[in-house]
């Protein structure tokens, strides 16, 4: 297979799953890892394709583009399902947790919904909705005000003046984006400025993200990687990526999709 021909089936490979790995590749295309790497840099170099570690993905967007609830509530459903459940066994009962917006976040708000005697704050209108429509007696939500952003986040200074005030025991955090140079990230300046507020409230952080998370980079930082307790994520994250985060998060768990 001609450099060309190979580059165009990496590229169209891309476009149908959303991302390739260079193990993958190498397996799949029979050529050797350097081969790849070298493919992979002329599609980048076109601004096809945008190179992470391990491999590629689709051409992403900006570090202030920020997709709305409805278009990311359908993106890594399985594997933010399997996240969810992985990380419920983090939030005692009796105990006060916050939640940020977001949809692997929101996904996890409804394995709380059974956790007896808990308070729960929240950013996030669709989060509180979810507490609200459980009706579970025992439980307190608290959602705090501000202006909506399209993810469904109450951000602003209303916001960072209500959660300053506040003391958790446990803050779940969703992200946009993480690596190692930039942390944990999100593309809205504001709704950074509220999660700053959120960790900085919490005794213990727990960070949900899905392996399409890595290499992703908003404008802004939430926090460093060596701030997070515990770092949930799927499996689809690769052993290079994981060896990174393992270095870094104080704890990591890998959550198998069903």
């Amino acid at each position: 297979m001609l450099a060309q021909q190979r580059q165009q089936a990496i590229l169209e490979r891309v476009r149908r799953t959303g991302g390739v790995r260079v193990a993958d590749l190498v397996r799949d295309l029979g050529v050797s890892d350097m081969t790849i790497r070298r493919d992979l840099e002329a599609l980048a170099d076109r601004g096809l394709i945008e190179k992470v570690h391990g491999g590629a993905t689709v051409a992403g967007p900006g570090s202030t583009e920020e997709p709305g609830f409805a278009a990311k509530s359908v993106r890594q459903q399985p594997e933010k399902e399997a996240i969810s459940r992985a990380a419920a066994h983090l939030v005692r009962p009796g105990s006060a947790v916050a939640l940020s917006a977001g949809t692997t976040t929101w996904t996890f708000a409804h394995h709380l919904v059974d956790v007896p005697d808990l308070t729960l704050i929240t950013n996030s209108v669709r989060v509180a909705e979810v507490f609200h429509r459980s009706g579970r007696p025992g439980q307190t939500v608290v959602l705090v005000g501000g202006v909506r952003t399209p993810s469904d986040a109450l951000v602003g200074p209303i916001a960072v003046q209500a959660i300053r005030s506040l003391n958790v025991d446990t803050l779940v955090l969703g992200v946009h984006g993480m690596n190692a140079r930039a942390g944990f990230t999100t593309p809205n300046l504001l709704e950074a400025e509220t999660d700053r507020e959120l960790v900085a409230a919490a005794q213990q952080l727990v960070v949900l993200a899905d392996h399409t998370k890595w290499g992703t980079v908003g404008i802004s930082t939430i926090a460093r990687l060596d701030r997070a307790d515990v770092l949930v994520t799927d499996s689809g994250l690769d052993k290079e990526a994981r060896d990174e985060l393992a270095g870094h998060v104080g704890e990591l768990i890998v959550a198998e999709p069903a």
